[in-house]
């Protein structure tokens, strides 16, 4: 059963306008009882409009008001999760070890309700399609832009991850019809990444975005919209560490999903670049 709706309305809280706000505070209040009603018949009980209530799914990036109460009924019959843990002065070893473990779980199960299948499906058709992809993130998005080219180069698929915006410029300048570009950004409002992906929409490249939950300059540019699950940080528990495993764990799912379709032919690739790298270790003995 999909899930996330609860979530989602709590991320994303600050950021609705007010007639939207007034329908999501009432179904962070009320959620078993919305179950029962329309959307007119919220809008109105919310003191907005069943329009209201449209735009709020809109914003909320669901299908519509029946995909967000099918995904608050999965809430509702899901145990209440453990939340995340920040870090205490003077905390033991052990009590990190916890607390980064709960961490990074909850920040990968919450990515995990919170994507859309079908957007997945579009991004691995655009990939596996692709001759060259080009990954873009600054920061710690580039490290996950760095995986995500390693991932794709041992299955004998073209990719690059650089830093430089010029570089990335001049690779997107001289990219054929069928390459494809990821913009990388949590925050979902870097300007390099927004620049290279309006390089990229301009010169009528497929483009595929991986941000924070919610609408944003870099997902609005994309023809494809990735997202991993957003909660305000505690000062040590960053972007650069619970949303990097988020992204990371997208990644992941995009490579295998991606391969699965290859099977046999992405099993031969990965054999031979092990046996490649096993070549130079041998060298080194």
């Amino acid at each position: 059963m999909a899930t996330g709706g609860l979530r989602i309305i709590h991320a994303l809280l600050p950021q609705l306008p007010a007639s939207e706000k007034k329908i999501a505070e009432y179904i962070l209040a009320q959620p078993e009882a919305v179950m029962d009603y329309t959307a007119g018949e919220l809008g109105s009980l919310a003191g907005a409009s069943g329009a209201a209530v449209i735009r709020l799914c809109k914003s909320l990036g669901v299908k519509g008001f029946q995909d967000l109460k099918v995904r608050i009924a999965g809430d509702l019959s899901t145990k209440v999760e453990q939340g995340y843990r920040d870090i205490t002065p003077h905390d033991t070893i052990q009590s990190i070890v916890k607390k980064t473990t709960i961490n990074s779980v909850q920040s990968i199960s919450d990515t995990s309700e919170l994507l859309q299948h079908e957007e997945i499906e579009r991004a691995v058709s655009a990939l596996s399609k692709a001759r060259t992809i080009h990954f873009f993130g600054v920061g710690a998005s580039h490290i996950i832009a760095m995986d995500a080219q390693q991932k794709f180069l041992r299955v004998n698929k073209g990719a690059t991850a650089f830093t430089d915006v010029h570089i990335v410029a001049t690779l997107i300048a001289n990219a054929g019809a069928d390459d494809v570009v990821v913009g990388i950004s949590f925050s979902g409002e870097t300007s390099e990444v927004i620049n290279i992906l309006s390089l990229a929409k301009k010169r009528g490249l497929t483009t595929i975005s991986l941000t924070k939950q919610g609408l944003s300059s870099v997902s609005a540019l994309t023809d494809i919209s990735l997202h991993t699950s957003y909660t305000r940080e505690a000062p040590f528990r960053s972007a650069a560490t619970s949303s990097r495993l988020a992204q990371l764990y997208v990644i992941d799912t995009l490579f295998l999903a991606m391969s699965s379709t290859k099977y046999d032919e992405t099993v031969g690739y990965i054999d031979r670049t092990r046996e490649a790298i096993q070549f130079l270790k041998d060298k080194q003995k």
